[in-house]
């Protein structure tokens, strides 16, 4: 058994470090479920819980074995984070070093795997969590279900192992049919959510009420044969998966029935598939695993950040896994089973307790830390927001950095920390369609007579806080038809789901039906695009992404609408992941985290369809000069950081471009409306 959790764990590490190397090295994780539903299977066949004190007994023997190496990893890693990670990461990190303590890891990263706004933030040091948050949920439901199906035995004379076998194949019937269903319909919150794993775990455990292959009947050969196809499939998942993988679902049915064969072969002949696992290396790292796992993510997250990247940083990072490890599992692991008195529970779940409680205490800590500092520079923004300063902003660039000098020293405003969050109040109004794109939101601002759409995905809806201002200042009234994610257009989208693929064709049609004619004045419209085109790689999307807003663009102007594009401006996230991290981890130098126009350069199918068609009535401007002056494209433009991630600009900076959005739309508003004349 050490030898698989020594293939498991060296290809999860392997996968993190280099992961071009081996694609499907987050495979090792289901092997490690695999491993641990067998083990506590087996363990509770044999001791068969009868009252819950045994329960109790048994939690505390899990408590000793894994709580006192969580609790020092997690509690090294929110030090080390506090002192290497930007303040922009504090905040995060501190939520889920709370999770991780209270082992809800999994749910926080389900919920924020579904959250638009968190699609660019960093990896945080510890969301590794969340797979031993999955094991502690199963450690501690599954001991009760069996001491449940142990009772019925007794009650129905039945054996306990044919009992448990029926309720774990039951089991594994109900999770693999949510995983599957749950990876096709939202596949980034499937990939962390309890009911779609804890089939893995139980295929291990129906391997627990299963005769070895060696004590059957069958020859040792078809058994080392059995153990050799077995660790094939679990190398196959290994080199041939990817992240393009659907996962769980169906793929993961590769690796975990591969693990369980390796597990049933269980020969020690020489000709076994267990004869390479054998030599005391392997054997070490196996006992090791588990101190392995929990030490190599923080240091491959955090010293980058201290040493740069590049191969030293990752050849250290490993060094510094095994070194820590080894410390970990003879001063950490073994002591503390020994320490811990394992016939008195009430030390155990004292020390449970009491680290929990101290490891929420120091997140809370920080998160306190990251408040008091968010407060400080919201004044400090209000008040500049006040000034009325030419050169904030949009203006600086638009006067030439010759006039407006840019001070690398300067406040920034918002302060990195909150740039996260300068988000237009669409967001806080609730006025997307999220996730399957059936609910359509559609939100207003202003009362005046003059009747605007904006109609898009997010860059569409970064543009509303100047559009606001611009509605107030000359009585226009602005309707809010956006999307996370799904573009208006008439080419389908690849969504991870052909439903979710459907439903955003299906948006598109209806927003179509709400806007085209004479029911607004204008439509205002801007896109990114964020995935590929149905069947298409990004290398060919562009092509039939220009066809799709093509077609749309045409269904506006025959229906007489008049349509203003904007086109997108360039932003970093080709380059840079998230600017605020960037600035953050650069004070005093924010030329860091600036680019080029061309290294910030992305396709634009929609403004490329508008300028090629020539359309009456479809008009488009171009804002590119507010971002980028003299070849350079700066993360903060007088002195307002221009960017809340990868791609989308702040509220702050969009307001700063109200003089210049309005001559553009004041022009398309006068503009005739297509077949009038």
């Amino acid at each position: 058994m050490q030898g698989l959790r020594a293939l498991a764990v060296s290809m999860v590490v392997v996968y993190h470090l280099w992961p071009g190397a081996l694609t499907g090295g987050f495979v090792g994780v289901d092997v490690f479920f695999v491993i641990s539903g067998y083990l506590m299977t087996a363990h509770l066949l044999g001791r068969q819980p009868r009252t819950g004190h045994d329960l109790l007994q048994f939690w505390g023997r899990r408590i000793r074995r894994l709580l006192p190496a969580a609790f020092v990893v997690l509690a090294a890693t929110a030090v080390g984070s506090r002192m290497l990670a930007p303040p922009t990461q504090w905040e995060e990190i501190a939520r889920q070093v709370i999770g991780s303590a209270l082992y809800v890891e999994n749910w926080l990263l389900a919920s924020s795997s579904v959250d638009y706004l968190a699609a660019d933030d960093a990896p945080t040091p510890v969301q590794h969590f969340w797979s031993l948050s999955v094991e502690e949920q199963f450690y501690l439901g599954w001991p009760v279900l069996m001491l449940l199906v142990f009772a019925a035995a007794r009650q129905r004379q039945v054996r306990p192992a044919v009992a448990v076998r029926w309720m774990v194949a039951a089991v594994i019937g109900v999770s693999l049919t949510i995983s599957v269903l749950g990876t096709v319909a939202e596949p980034a919150s499937a990939y962390f959510i309890t009911p779609t794993r804890i089939w893995e775990l139980a295929a291990g455990g129906f391997a627990a009420t299963l005769p070895a292959l060696a004590s059957t009947r069958l020859p040792q050969p078809t058994t080392a044969a059995l153990g050799w196809a077995g660790m094939a499939a679990i190398l196959v998942a290994g080199v041939s998966y990817s992240t393009n993988t659907p996962f769980p679902g169906y793929a993961a049915l590769l690796p975990v029935l591969g693990t369980v064969l390796v597990i049933l072969a269980g020969s020690t002949r020489a000709y076994s598939p267990t004869g390479i696992l054998r030599p005391r290396p392997v054997q070490w790292l196996g006992d090791a695993s588990y101190s392995i796992y929990l030490w190599h993510w923080p240091l491959i997250v955090l010293l980058p950040m201290l040493m740069g990247a590049g191969l030293p940083v990752q050849m250290t990072a490993l060094a510094l896994t095994l070194a820590l490890s080894a410390v970990t599992k003879t001063h950490v692991e073994d002591r503390f089973r020994r320490t811990l008195p394992s016939a008195r529970l009430l030390p155990t779940y004292r020390f449970a307790a009491l680290g929990m409680v101290m490891l929420a205490v120091v997140g809370g800590a920080q998160l306190a830390e990251v408040s008091v500092r968010q407060e400080s520079a919201a004044s400090q923004l209000a008040a500049i927001e006040q000034s009325r300063d030419p050169c904030i902003g949009a203006g600086a660039a638009a006067r030439g950095f010759e006039h407006c000098p840019q001070d690398p020293r300067a406040t920034l405003v918002p302060d990195p920390s909150l740039a996260k969050d300068d988000l237009p109040d669409a967001y806080r109004d609730g006025c997307w369609a999220v996730s399957d794109f059936v609910d359509r939101p559609v939100c207003r601002y202003g009362n005046g007579p003059v009747q605007i759409a904006l109609v898009g995905n997010s860059h569409a809806g970064q543009w509303l806080p100047a559009l606001q201002a611009l509605a107030e200042h000359h009585g226009w009234r602005v309707t809010t038809f956006l999307a996370s994610r799904c573009n208006v257009t008439d080419a389908p989208l690849e969504l991870g789901s052909q439903a979710k693929t459907q439903n955003c064709l299906d948006y598109g049609d209806w927003v179509m039906e709400q806007t085209k004619g004479s029911k607004f004045d204008l439509v205002i419209t801007s896109e990114r695009q964020s995935v590929p085109v149905q069947g298409e790689s990004w290398g060919t999307t562009q092509a039939p992404a220009v066809a799709g807003y093509a077609s749309y663009l045409r269904q506006w102007a025959s229906a007489g609408t008049k349509v203003l594009v904007i086109k997108d401006p360039p932003y970093p996230g080709t380059k840079i992941s998230n600017i605020p991290d960037c600035l953050a981890s650069n004070p005093g130098n924010p030329a860091a985290c600036s680019g080029t126009p061309s290294s910030w350069h992305w396709m634009d199918p929609l403004d490329e369809a508008a300028r090629k068609l020539s359309l009456p009535g479809i008009s488009r401007v171009d804002l590119d000069k507010y971002f980028c002056v003299d070849g350079v494209c700066p993360a903060a433009i007088g002195s307002v950081v221009a960017y809340r991630d990868g791609s989308h600009i702040t509220a702050t900076y969009a307001s700063s471009l109200v003089p210049y959005l309005d001559r553009p739309i004041s022009n398309a508003l006068r503009a005739p409306r297509p077949g009038d004349g």
